[in-house]
């Protein structure tokens, strides 16, 4: 707090100073204040200034997609429908920064070649037909290829087909924390609603102990999902609006208080695999070393090292719901059918967990 003030302190001196200045320069005599007007000299130091910042994007954006990044853009999709959400991702960002590239050329270059000489005057195009033309018929081209592609892609994810027999899961938000609540034997869902949450009874989601299809429900704070299978997730909230966000499934929907939100995908890579990429493997071994360095330092304060890190799929909150969102998540673990079976029996089912009073 002292070193923000010192620094706000030392800010609003510097201001001062620097209107103080201003004002000095205003009571100068009139054939003072042609110093303000900017000579050739002036514009030809912009213009060159306006080449080096041109240099300067280009070499920090060639700096950082080899530093920072890589390509293709997006990696570790462990949906079917994820390699699709990527592809369009990839090809709206080489479209971005082409357009990007040619634009900022021509806005640094052009304001470099005309800059202010003295004696020249501008030239006025009161129109160009054919300049307008161009500029409004390639990018209606290019967003309606893309905007196509996307409605495409969208429809593909979101059609997902009962006839498939899809595992109905139900993800249950509420500040700050998710549950899952699976259909039981006859995967059917039993009817819920906020205003018939019981704590006494532990009944946490408002389920509808009356709904036979409700008998059998499980009621999970992990996500366990076969692989190869679809899911249908159904989305409800408690309290304020927050999103279902699976990152590595390419899934994300809002849950909305008092409505019923959906999305579907098929998982096609089990954790055990994703953690088995080479990729993933990487990246955990990059966040090991960083918490041995943290580990270092709060050990020598007395205090708990951090425990090493092991990738988890994770469901997160995408919105700002309140004080505690950054730690609104839960684990997925996605598993073979086999696994699934073996894990969904050990469950308690709904009519079980209930307290009697």
């Amino acid at each position: 707090m002292t070193a923000l003030l010192s620094i706000l302190v030392l800010v609003f001196i510097l201001v001062a100073i620097w209107q103080m200045v201003k004002i000095f320069d205003l009571t100068q005599s009139d054939s003072d204040l042609n110093n303000q007007v900017a000579n050739d000299k002036d514009n030809k130091i912009n213009g060159y200034l306006m080449l080096g910042f041109l240099a300067f994007i280009y070499i920090i954006t060639i700096w950082s997609f080899v530093a920072l990044g890589e390509f293709p853009l997006m990696s570790n999709s462990a949906s079917e429908h994820g390699p699709g959400v990527d592809s369009l991702m990839i090809i709206s960002m080489i479209v971005i920064f082409i357009v990007q590239t040619i634009t900022q050329f021509l806005l640094h270059y052009f304001a470099f070649k005309y800059r202010g000489e003295k004696g020249k005057k501008a030239l006025f195009y009161a129109d160009n037909n054919k300049l307008e033309a161009i500029w409004t018929i390639i990018p209606v081209i290019v967003l309606a290829v893309l905007i196509i592609q996307g409605l495409f892609t969208w429809t593909s994810i979101m059609n997902v087909n009962e006839d498939n027999d899809p595992l109905i899961v139900e993800l249950y938000a509420q500040q700050f924390n998710w549950k899952a609540r699976y259909g039981g034997g006859d995967n059917t869902l039993g009817k819920a609603n906020v205003r018939l949450i019981d704590i006494n009874r532990n009944n946490t989601l408002g389920v509808d102990e009356a709904d036979p299809n409700a008998q059998d429900d499980v009621i999970t704070t992990e996500l366990h999902l076969p692989v190869g299978r679809p899911v249908l997730f159904k989305m409800r909230s408690q309290d304020v609006l927050h999103s279902a966000y699976m990152p590595h499934f390419r899934a994300q929907m809002n849950c909305v208080p008092g409505m019923i939100t959906q999305f579907g995908f098929t998982p096609s890579v089990t954790t055990v695999d994703m953690r088995e990429t080479p990729e993933m493997k990487e990246k955990v071994q990059n966040i090991n070393k960083i918490r041995v360095k943290k580990s270092k330092a709060l050990m020598a304060n007395n205090e708990e090292a951090l425990e090493p890190y092991t990738f988890d799929y994770l469901l997160l909150c995408n919105k700002i719901c309140g004080k505690s969102h950054y730690n609104m998540q839960m684990k997925i673990i996605v598993e073979t059918q086999e696994e699934y079976d073996a894990w969904i029996k050990t469950q308690k089912a709904f009519k079980n967990s209930l307290i009697n009073n």
